[in-house]
């Protein structure tokens, strides 16, 4: 699948979480079930986005993933759509992962607006340049302005998709329902708009956009996949009852930092264990209760 056939049809990604044994390295097994899982449920794998926890794994355990990701989603279908976290605060850093995802076989990469540094509009277009200079797949910009530090503007967006052909689209997770109408309105007609914030999933795809980079769908993959393929197929009546009965698991997966949360929930369901590696650690026990009233009342538990 390639990013014409998601501009046609729309897409549910996962933004997946890792899987950690009892030491903290990646459970190989766990993550290949985990793929399998979201793939037989129609969403996508995105292996090392910031809910994989790229921040705290190294180079080396990066690539392990995204070799994974590619061999199990691959095995499954020659036709899944791989997209693979090679974004960093490093520009060096950065192309060097995204190398490596080109020539591991990623059908393309999801790249992080810079963190900590604050890069301001200008750089952070010569930082995106750079990139795309070095790869030749499609990149899809992210930007989180809560867990970066910088807002990546819409006029910037503009400029980096009209100035590189391989930079073709964007999750929006700024929460601004303002700034992403200007991302449509000031982006070519094939720019893949994505919500990264289930919650506005329903608003950013009656915008135009093409669908998510779910949370929600590490545990939820059949649900999100129905609700993206709801709007694509204009049943908005049928996509606002899902927007409403999910609203509160939606809330619910970021009353903690992300993963936390998902992580806890995906415990509770026998997806995986909720093993993080430090700094982040798993939710305040009155924060467990209010997922599990959640997930009750979804008859998820």
């Amino acid at each position: 699948m390639n990013l014409d056939n998601i501009l046609q049809n729309g897409i549910a990604i996962t933004a997946m979480i890792t899987p950690f044994k009892e030491d903290m390295s990646i459970d190989e097994e766990k993550y290949r079930e985990f793929i399998r899982f979201q793939l037989e449920n129609n969403c996508h794998p995105l292996s090392m986005g910031t809910t994989g926890e790229s921040a705290t794994l190294s180079h080396e355990e990066h690539h392990e993933a995204i070799d994974i990701t590619i061999d199990e989603a691959k095995k499954i279908n020659s036709d899944s759509f791989v997209l693979a976290g090679t974004g960093s605060n490093s520009t060096k850093e950065a192309i060097s992962l995204s190398i490596y995802a080109e020539e591991a076989g990623a059908d393309a990469l999801l790249i992080v607006v810079p963190y900590y540094n604050k890069p301001v509009q200008h750089s952070l277009i010569d930082h995106y340049s750079a990139i795309a200079d070095a790869v030749s797949i499609p990149i899809i910009l992210y930007n989180v302005p809560s867990r970066t530090g910088r807002n990546l503007e819409p006029e910037t967006i503009s400029t980096l998709a009209y100035k590189k052909d391989n930079i073709a689209g964007i999750k929006c997770a700024s929460g601004d329902i303002n700034q992403i109408t200007q991302i449509i309105k000031k982006t070519p007609d094939d720019f893949v708009v994505l919500s990264g914030d289930d919650p506005m999933t329903y608003h950013l795809m009656a915008l135009g956009g093409k669908g998510v980079i779910s949370v929600a769908s590490n545990i939820i993959p059949a649900r999100i996949s129905e609700f993206v393929g709801t709007m694509i197929e204009n049943d908005w009546l049928k996509a606002r009852k899902i927007q409403l009965y999910l609203y509160d698991l939606f809330k619910v997966l970021f009353i903690e930092t992300n993963p936390g949360p998902v992580k806890f929930a995906a415990g509770l369901m026998n997806i995986m264990n909720d093993r993080m590696r430090l700094p982040l650690t798993s939710p305040l026990d009155e924060n467990q209760e209010k997922i599990k009233k959640v997930l009750r009342a979804l008859n998820l538990i």
